[in-house]
């Protein structure tokens, strides 16, 4: 066997991909009314089925962890016939799809949230910044915090949204554990200031997660379950006093559970780390399949893969803009520009109308 590189197939779980290139979680806020996936979200899917799996946007697991205007959920009947409709179009064009599962947590709004209720948390700290609403940027509320009767209700949603990917025709889920949202703010102590079961050590400060990661392969089987993690990402206001520590914790409690892959968001999404983590001890705590994110272009996410710093990496913004991001890097072939002013709300204006190297050829 030759040197591993982005177009060496891998095997994940039961499935064989084609290449290691994945197409990362995109909130792109275009769902339709109800937060029901459409057509126009089929067509974007579909357009970069190449990549050897795509990682659907956030997807809210119930309407409590709605935290922006216009992202879908897998709560609901219509919602899973939407992503029916997203699924099937990606495997028609040979592609292989994870759905994502989130609920945001503290990160809302009482405008976003059912009743007008304050968002949950698992401590009632506000974060810094302001909530994306409908009426615009208003400021974050400071969260109720969950009580621990609540939790098995939480877990629950999350078992229940895994059973509705399954009938929308997935072929996997990735848990969402990172970027400050709520399975995040219970990992993390600059969040989590509980003094019951689910707050002070870190297996207590896991538990949530794990409960969420059991229930969530008790529908699927590990070897179709994923989970994403950010140990040093500021974003929405986290933080934790001894992040190397938690997250080596974290990886070995995840790889007990025969999980899939790990999905690493390494550094900042958006601004700076403040803090730097050995994430090769992290990789090795897990010891399973690694998936590395943050800024990866070609050249670099070779290298990762060569040394055997990671298994597959996943893309954002360069998948978001090149639908044939794939056949792009196997010619070594330029890039589109990405638009920044297109990516979150609108229509097909910089969501489906990016050209392929092909049509932009054929344009001149």
């Amino acid at each position: 066997m030759g040197p591993i590189d982005l177009f060496t197939p891998i095997h994940l779980g039961p499935y064989t991909l084609a290449n290691r290139m994945v197409m990362a979680p995109l909130t792109r806020n275009r769902a339709g009314a109800g937060n029901v996936p459409h057509g126009l979200n089929a067509l974007y899917y579909a357009q970069r089925a190449t990549a050897g799996l795509i990682v659907s946007e956030a997807t809210q697991v119930s309407p409590q962890g709605v935290g922006y205007p216009h992202t879908p959920g897998i709560h609901g009947a219509e919602q899973v016939a939407g992503w029916q409709d997203v699924t099937g179009a990606v495997h028609h064009a040979g592609g292989r799809i994870f759905l994502q599962l989130w609920h945001v947590g503290r990160i809302s709004h009482p405008s976003l949230q059912p009743g007008g209720a304050l968002p949950v948390a698992p401590s009632a700290i506000r974060p810094a910044g302001e909530a994306i609403t409908y009426q615009g940027m208003l400021p974050f509320v400071t969260p109720r915090a969950l009580e621990t009767g609540e939790l098995p209700g939480i877990v629950d949603d999350y078992r229940r949204a895994a059973v509705h990917a399954l009938a929308a025709g997935f072929d996997g889920v990735e848990v969402h554990a990172a970027n400050g949202y709520l399975l995040d703010q219970f990992l993390r102590d600059g969040s989590n200031r509980r003094t019951d079961a689910y707050g002070g050590s870190l297996a207590n400060r896991a538990r949530l997660l794990m409960e969420v990661v059991d229930a969530v392969t008790g529908v699927w089987g590990p070897e179709r379950v994923g989970v994403r993690i950010s140990p040093v990402n500021p974003f929405n206001d986290m933080h934790d006093s001894d992040p190397q520590g938690l997250f080596e914790f974290v990886a070995g409690a995840l790889s007990a559970l025969g999980i899939a892959y790990l999905h690493g968001v390494e550094g900042a999404i958006g601004g700076v780390a403040r803090q730097t983590v050995d994430l090769g001890r992290i990789r090795a705590a897990f010891g399973g399949l690694y998936m590395a994110n943050g800024g990866y272009d070609k050249a670099r996410a070779g290298r990762a893969l060569a040394s055997g710093a990671a298994d597959l990496v996943s893309f954002g913004v360069p998948f978001l803009a090149n639908p044939d991001l794939v056949a792009r890097f196997r010619a070594d072939a330029p890039l589109n520009t990405p638009d920044a002013a297109t990516f979150y709300g609108g229509g097909a204006e910089g969501y489906t109308d990016y050209p392929t190297l092909e049509q932009a050829r054929a344009a001149g």
